[in-house]
């Protein structure tokens, strides 16, 4: 029985196990197996980890902290996507008051309040939190620049070590980089050190933003009154 169980997984992927069959526990095991690809592969799915947390509340005494502290490192890695509060709800309270999950959701208000230096600090004294998932850096410093680059027109060279947690020679190369590659231009400021000018969008510039594809025709809007009415 065994055998042919493990014959039928191993032809569909995780993905199809979830869509056909996402509240039978069976599947629990390849779901915490297919968490550890994904750590181990810097690939993610959110529906396949919805899904085993969702198991975890019908089969609480099979819950993996290891596993559940991943999924939610994951999510934290895929800001600005609200998917750590997706996560967090699925996961019983008694639980999200261990230690290790406390710091996760400060973590996260941190990074949804903006605020970096805490952000930084904090993960650095949680190191073996964090880092069990290869990318998390990188990944969280890819939101760092996305929220100062629908924020800001420029930011201030400090600013942007700050967010970003990186300064010296690495900031140096790291701003090298994204000259050459996404657009940015470093410019002088009298008295503020170096600044940096980040690309035009149409949150720093408003005036960019296309509203014609938003609004609706007025003659769409005269049809409708009739039917209200």
């Amino acid at each position: 029985m065994g055998r042919e169980r493990e014959r039928e997984v191993q032809q569909y992927t995780v993905e199809q196990l979830v869509a056909v069959n996402p509240y039978n526990p069976d599947i629990l095991p390849d779901l915490e197996n297919y968490v550890n690809d994904q750590v181990s592969s810097k690939t993610y799915s959110l529906a396949a980890n919805l899904c085993l947390l969702r198991l975890y509340q019908f089969e609480p005494e099979r819950m993996s902290t290891q596993i559940v502290s991943r999924i939610l490192v994951k999510a934290l890695m895929a800001m600005p996507a609200p998917d750590f509060s997706l996560c967090l709800f699925l996961i019983p309270e008694r639980v999200q008051m261990e230690e290790q999950f406390k710091t996760l959701i400060v973590l996260s208000h941190y990074l949804e309040t903006g605020r970096f230096r805490q952000f930084w600090d904090e993960a650095a004294k949680n190191r073996h939190i964090v880092e069990v998932v290869p990318g998390f850096e990188q990944e969280i410093q890819a939101y760092a620049i996305h929220v100062l680059s629908v924020t800001y027109q420029k930011v201030p060279r400090a600013v942007l070590a700050e967010a970003i947690n990186i300064e010296g020679l690495s900031l140096d190369k790291f701003l090298e980089h994204y000259v050459a590659n996404s657009g940015w231009i470093l410019e002088k400021s009298h008295g503020r050190g170096q600044l940096i000018v980040l690309p035009r969008n149409e949150f720093n510039h408003p005036e960019l933003k296309k509203n014609t594809e938003d609004s609706v025709p007025l003659e769409h809007i005269t049809r409708i009154f009739p039917i209200l009415g």
